[in-house]
């Protein structure tokens, strides 16, 4: 009885993305989900490379997370492909596409963990500097949750704007 007592905390944190019969799934992803449930339309999700600056304002949580970008994605993508209140919009820098493997080493395959991490949604892409003071200028009025990652490559950002999922 005392062992299971110990464990349930554990075991909680434990479930969540990246759960499947060949996956250990993040320690962080039952934060990430129960962060995600909090929101509803018109707030924010900010999947973050590490340089990505911490904003400060009302209604900004920004999360250090030990992950790569499309790790962190998949993660939010499962949790809300199963959501009825909230249907994700999901947004790139418009930059990425143009970054080279020479100047930013590894960006080809994070390109293709990308598309793997968004399952097929279709995927709008601005400049850099637009999505950000879009996000930015919603802060005001809305909640955005920005999740810093361990990615360290230029404009890999990905901004997930919610709308309604009715």
């Amino acid at each position: 009885m005392k062992l299971s007592v110990w464990f349930t905390p554990f075991i909680l944190l434990l479930e969540g993305c990246g759960s499947g019969p060949d996956q250990t799934p993040a320690l962080w992803a039952g934060i990430v989900e129960r962060e995600v449930d909090a929101l509803g339309i018109q707030n924010w999700i900010i999947v973050a490379e590490s340089s990505f600056p911490v904003v400060s304002g009302l209604g900004v949580r920004t999360l250090v997370l030990d992950g790569e970008i499309p790790q962190i994605v998949d993660c939010i993508v499962n949790h809300l492909e199963k959501s009825e209140t909230v249907a994700p919009s999901f947004n790139t820098a418009l930059e990425l596409s143009f970054v080279s493997n020479d100047r930013g080493p590894g960006i080809d395959y994070l390109r293709e963990q990308h598309n793997e991490a968004l399952h097929g949604h279709q995927v709008r892409q601005m400049d850099n500097r637009s999505l950000t003071l879009l996000a930015h200028s919603d802060a005001s009025k809305y909640a955005i949750l920005v999740l810093k990652s361990k990615t360290a490559l230029p404009y890999s950002s990905v901004f997930i704007e919610l709308d309604s999922g009715y």
